[in-house]
């Protein structure tokens, strides 16, 4: 019987040529070329590129981009790509990199203001390119989730301050598309805010909803659903979305006059709420209280609906939870369809966890910069690398592969190595026939070569 614990010893030298550890950043580049963003950003960041320099700002900015899609989480990180010029073009120097991101945010607002607009492009590009795969397809209602979350400093950075959770960092708010069951979604905006900013601060969820709503297809805007937590059930924070004819369901806290609501509710009334397959679930419930409430202080049109469920085993009741029953409230603007199923398009909401953690894994989990101007640049390469990532599953993968989550990404995809061959004067990537998804890789940048660069 052969002893499969034996390895035979492996000797290793640093002789290799024409190899590249991640062939899957061609992906992304491709991305980059096919949804126009890579040349949104030259043209939108040339005013900053100065007399006779070499690399162009709008390239560095996309390479930096494509860092953080990879994994990276500082500046220093671009290293990964200048190593493989052949893949990736050339890439600047580290100080020409730092200087350019300090550039940029000393000038802070028409710099994010001139890559906002190259991203927005893009977006269109990429959404009109995916059909039936994109955001809001065939009428349906583009969903943007809001949240925020915390990001904790292990130094003194300019504006970090104590958190409600008893950290110190950052509090940044951000908005999502999402994309569905069975697909992820892509970052609109990604606001920073000191620590100490509140979770319920009108004017803040405000302006993250306008970048976010800048963001989209001026055709689908219209169309646009906002769902958030508790933190945005504030009276001027609905007001301003029913102004705007925007739709809306939001978490509401629950407060003396709806606990009393919910006493009078008879049990007659409760429906059976479903699971996230949209299925009967056991032991949860749901029901309106618009007509037990005084609401002549919000929106025309508003409605309450309150979910009652049993606690799982283990659950720590809070003082809200009436007769041993869990208790979640929120209000919407939808005229029409059933209490279940609002309750559930709410309750989806909770998808948007899963965009922070996975912003966190992209370069979020820490803020490597000292200036505020230069971190907030920071969550805008964030933003591009969340959505360049988003784009490339929606255009060039099927099946499972649309929903994997960065982590999964690079272990399969991205961090493919490959041997570069030049031959007839052409280029081509050979990846390793053993790799067990190389035959997935390269049916996604047949794809991508597909189509017209943007």
């Amino acid at each position: 019987m052969q002893n499969t614990a034996r390895r035979p010893k492996i000797t290793v030298s640093a002789d290799g040529k024409g190899l590249v550890s991640q062939a899957g950043a061609l992906l992304l580049a491709e991305t980059l070329r096919v949804t126009g963003l890579g040349a949104g950003l030259s043209a939108g960041l040339a005013r900053w590129r100065a007399p006779r320099v070499v690399h162009d700002p709008g390239k560095i900015i996309a390479d930096l981009v494509v860092t953080l899609g990879l994994g990276g989480d500082c500046l220093a990180d671009i290293a990964v790509l200048r190593a493989q010029p052949e893949l990736c073009g050339p890439v600047a120097s580290d100080p020409v990199v730092s200087r350019l991101v300090s550039v940029l945010a000393a000038d802070a607002p028409r710099a994010l203001a001139a890559i906002r607009k190259a991203r927005a492009a893009a977006r269109e590009r990429a959404w009109a390119l995916a059909g039936e795969r994109a955001p809001g397809a065939g009428g349906a209602q583009v969903l943007v989730d809001l949240d925020a979350t915390i990001v904790t400093a292990h130094s003194e950075k300019q504006n970090a301050a104590p958190t409600w959770k008893k950290t110190f960092g950052f509090h940044p708010l951000a908005a999502f598309a999402d994309h569905g069951t069975g697909a992820g979604g892509e970052a609109l905006a990604i606001m920073l805010r000191p620590g100490n900013a509140g979770s319920n601060t009108a004017s803040e969820h405000i302006e993250v909803s306008r970048l976010a709503l800048a963001q989209l297809p001026r055709r689908l805007r219209r169309r646009v659903l906002i769902r958030t937590d508790s933190g945005g059930g504030t009276h001027d924070f609905l007001a301003w979305l029913a102004g705007r004819r925007l739709h809306y369901s939001v978490g509401m806290t629950i407060t003396d006059d709806i606990q009393d609501a919910i006493l009078t509710v008879p049990d007659r009334v409760w429906e059976p709420a479903y699971d996230a397959g949209g299925q009967v679930r056991p032991g949860a419930w749901v029901a309106e209280l618009t007509g037990l409430l005084d609401l002549t202080s919000w929106p025309e049109g508003m409605r309450v609906i309150v979910r009652k469920e049993r606690p799982h085993p283990g659950a720590q009741l809070r003082f809200t939870d009436l007769g041993g029953h869990r208790f979640t409230c929120f209000a919407t603007d939808a005229r029409h369809g059933q209490l279940a199923d609002l309750e559930l398009r709410h309750r989806q909401r909770a998808r948007c966890e899963d965009r922070i953690r996975n912003a966190k894994d992209t370069g979020l989990r820490n803020l490597p910069l000292h200036g505020y101007d230069q971190n907030q640049i920071w969550c805008e390469l964030i933003a591009m690398a969340s959505e360049l990532t988003a784009w490339m599953q929606m255009l060039a993968l099927d099946g499972p592969a649309r929903a994997w989550e960065p982590k999964r990404l690079r272990l399969r995809l991205f961090s493919a190595a490959g041997r570069i061959v030049r031959g007839g004067r052409r280029l081509r990537l050979r990846v390793a026939t053993t790799w067990p998804w190389a035959a997935q890789l390269t049916a996604a940048i047949t794809r991508l070569h597909a189509y017209a660069p943007g």
